[in-house]
């Protein structure tokens, strides 16, 4: 199934970007009065005719539509720390999206060799990551904030995991029993960077009511370590 995305769509027409019009008109050789999928990043899908094969902007006008197109359960909330190697970094948003993910934060804690973050091209990623999964909504990438301010700012009502790492694992349990422990599917799971995140910001987590969680006995980068737990969330609640 060939899926195009586009968040121009109003008055039952579709207007796709450069990008996607040279994907839908020069690579694919679609042409007017062909039929074609698009999603609006917002959940739905819809079944398009093309009246317009322009490789720069091609329009197509709405046959039919599926809301919640490939939808989850769950509402999941990533909040990892950008890697020093940010290929590493784009790589946990494209299998974290091809999972299921609601939204991506970037956070920068105490620890992070990384400050700069492009959040366009991790949007693209998401995009293309979306399409392949079919699924219709695609990830909020938010910009990055501080770990404190992400903490501070989390919604209560949520279940809020952090992982981290530490010799004594007394007071730790596994993300899956948590996960069993709670009938609540808005998750919030907050990764810290490679070099973990520091004991202020670890029990400032924990005096808001964040729960310490470990992702079992092997040590994970930091973009392994979230793509397990994004898993996990789609195991245990998908």
């Amino acid at each position: 199934m060939e899926l195009f995305y586009s968040d121009n769509i109003s008055a039952g027409q579709v207007l796709l970007d450069q990008e996607q019009s040279v994907h839908c008109v020069r690579v694919l050789r679609h042409r007017e009065g062909d039929t074609i999928s698009v999603i609006d990043g917002q959940g739905s899908l819809y079944e398009c005719r093309l009246v317009d094969a322009d490789p720069k902007a091609a329009v197509a006008t709405v046959i039919g539509r599926t809301p919640d197109f490939g939808a989850h359960p769950y509402h999941l909330t990533m909040a990892v720390c950008p890697t020093k190697n940010i290929d590493r970094f784009e790589w946990f948003a494209e299998k974290a999206t091809e999972i299921g993910v609601d939204v991506i934060a970037p956070v920068f804690g105490d620890r992070s060799e990384r400050r700069v973050l492009k959040t366009d091209r991790i949007h693209r990623l998401a995009v293309s990551a979306t399409k392949q999964s079919l699924k219709g909504r695609v990830p909020e990438v938010r910009e990055p904030v501080s770990v404190a301010e992400f903490v501070a700012s989390a919604p209560e009502g949520s279940l809020r995991l952090i992982c981290y790492c530490e010799d004594d694992e007394s007071r730790r349990i596994s993300m899956q029993d948590a996960l069993a422990a709670s009938d609540v599917r808005d998750v919030v799971v907050l990764i810290g960077p490679e070099g973990d995140f520091s004991p202020e910001e670890v029990s400032a987590a924990l005096s808001s009511g964040w729960k310490p969680v470990h992702l079992g006995s092997s040590r994970l980068r930091t973009e392994t370590a979230a793509v397990v737990a994004a898993t996990a969330v789609y195991l245990r609640l998908g």
